[in-house]
């Protein structure tokens, strides 16, 4: 089992940033790779972006690249979601999840454990 839990949510206006925090326990963190993910009252949850176990691969959403970076210290069971330039569609709850791979996937039944979200609100 892994155990995941967001953080760093809030409000923020348009064009400002916030960091996302996703601390896990449990299983070795570092065996997984971690996705992040987002939804909004009514839709289907999506992709934001994926790191490999090692961080040394990631991906994105077309809406976020070049705005979100994705990052991890294995060291501190912990992975980040900075977001800059923020839009008021980039307000959604933010999910982390873990899948048992060496890439990360924007596949959601990919993830084998997710976190409980964090609302994440960007006023016009």
């Amino acid at each position: 089992q892994v155990q995941l839990v967001e953080s760093g949510g809030g409000l923020v206006q348009t064009g400002g940033s916030l960091r996302l925090s996703c601390a896990a326990s449990g299983r070795t963190f570092v065996r997984y790779a971690v996705g992040w993910f987002r939804q909004t009252p009514g839709k289907e949850r999506e992709f934001v972006a994926s790191i490999s176990w090692t961080g040394s691969s990631t991906s994105y959403a077309d809406s976020v690249k070049g705005r979100f970076t994705i990052s991890r210290d294995n060291a501190k069971n912990t992975s980040y979601l900075q977001m800059n330039s923020l839009k008021p569609e980039d307000t959604a709850v933010y999910y982390c999840a873990a899948a048992y791979l060496s890439s990360g996937t924007s596949r959601r039944n990919e993830y084998n454990y997710w976190g409980q979200g964090t609302q994440v609100t960007v006023s016009s």
